[in-house]
């Protein structure tokens, strides 16, 4: 998938293509956003260059336990343990991984299709986003190829441009949810599901809207010498985030269990996003939020 690098003047393009396969499939979508993430941290990084067939992912969560670590051999850096949260674990070819090198995580790219690297099985047991194979990988000496200082990671302007990217799915997902609705009153028209209509309508605007400002921003300022990239990605990541939680809630107050229990592409979709939701860490997000706005002068 080829999609323009955010703040190469064509982010708001980019997020809408994202948006578009999260209306689609919620988990194509998930798969496509860290795919295309990849491919801009490798650019950011100078890290080694995608080939055409090959299907990467991002593999950066740390959790206390279990650990990944990466030890410098004679030949090159080894990868051995195990990584928890493996989104697309027996489809991706390619992953970039943080792993523990003297107990701070660094980037890697590693070929997951060395005999060393193997999803564990039984350690998937979502319900939603169940098709999106998101659990442990076990490596076993897999080499790999450092990306970047050891700061780079998370210190990089386009860590909080590719932050959005991931609510550009989300919102494209809530509009999915959304959609049974709209269907619903423009064939059978109720005063009680329009006004739940009508305030989804102006949450998805107002989270629509948010992404088209924060991708001219990112455009204008791709390598942040604003300093405004945390903040910006922060409140588009709760503005479409809220946007989303009230198409769940709403959708099911105006249709009621019907379509969760009769229609099978509702049903998964609403079980998709309301786990995907939760790759957002919720009120720790607004607390950090609230710090980033305390220190502005003239926040709104």
């Amino acid at each position: 998938m080829d999609l323009a690098l955010p703040g190469s003047g064509n982010t708001d393009h980019r997020w809408q293509s994202l948006a578009a396969l999260g209306r689609h499939d919620t988990v194509l979508g998930r798969w496509a956003e860290a795919h295309t993430d990849a491919i801009a941290i490798l650019h950011e990084l100078d890290g080694p260059t995608p080939e055409r067939g090959q299907i990467w992912g991002v593999w950066a969560a740390e959790p206390p336990a279990p650990i990944l670590e990466a030890v410098r051999g004679d030949s090159g850096w080894l990868l051995s343990g195990t990584k928890p949260w493996c989104s697309g674990a027996s489809v991706c070819t390619h992953a970039l991984v943080t792993a523990r090198v003297d107990g701070e995580p660094r980037l890697f790219a590693v070929d997951l299709t060395h005999p060393g690297a193997a999803p564990v099985p039984n350690t998937w047991h979502a319900v939603g986003m169940r098709e999106s194979d998101s659990g442990s990988v076990a490596f076993d000496r897999v080499p790999a190829v450092v990306v970047g200082g050891p700061t780079d990671y998370l210190t990089r302007p386009g860590f909080w441009h590719g932050a959005i990217g991931v609510s550009a799915v989300w919102f494209g997902s809530a509009c999915a949810v959304a959609d049974t609705l709209h269907s619903t009153v423009r064939s059978r028209p109720d005063p009680h599901r329009a006004a739940h209509l009508g305030a989804i309508a102006s949450a998805l605007g107002a989270a629509s809207s948010a992404l088209t400002t924060a991708a001219a921003e990112v455009d204008a300022d791709p390598f942040d010498r604003s300093g405004r990239a945390r903040i910006r990605a922060r409140i588009v990541r709760a503005v479409v985030e809220d946007a989303a939680t009230q198409c769940i809630d709403r959708v099911g107050r105006a249709l009621g269990a019907g379509p969760l229990c009769a229609d099978a592409e509702h049903a998964r979709r609403v079980a998709d996003l309301t786990v995907y939701l939760r790759q957002s860490h919720a009120e720790r997000d607004l607390e950090a939020l609230g710090h980033d706005i305390a220190q502005e002068d003239n926040p709104w």
